[in-house]
């Protein structure tokens, strides 16, 4: 199929960087990538994954995390293999 149409999008620069690495790993380039959302789009008929509002427990949640609030931290991953396993 001939590509010729363009899209400009501005994202957050962390984001992108991070999507970035990703996609490496995966062999797979931005503008592949995009193109493989835009199909999957067309043949769901609808964004590809559930969309949701979080309720109000979830977004506090989310925001105490965001702020490092109520964290639980180990030193090592064995300490948190035992912690698991207790």
């Amino acid at each position: 199929m001939l590509k010729t149409a363009t899209i400009q999008t501005r994202v957050d620069p962390a984001v992108k960087k991070s999507a970035q690495k990703i996609l490496k790993k995966l062999n797979i380039t931005m503008s592949e990538a995009i193109s493989m959302y835009l199909s999957q789009i067309t043949l769901q008929k609808g964004i590809p994954f559930e969309l949701k509002i979080p309720n109000e427990l979830t977004a506090k949640t989310l925001r105490d995390t965001e702020d490092g609030k109520g964290l639980h931290t180990v030193d090592s991953v064995d300490h948190l293999f035992q912690e698991l396993d207790s």
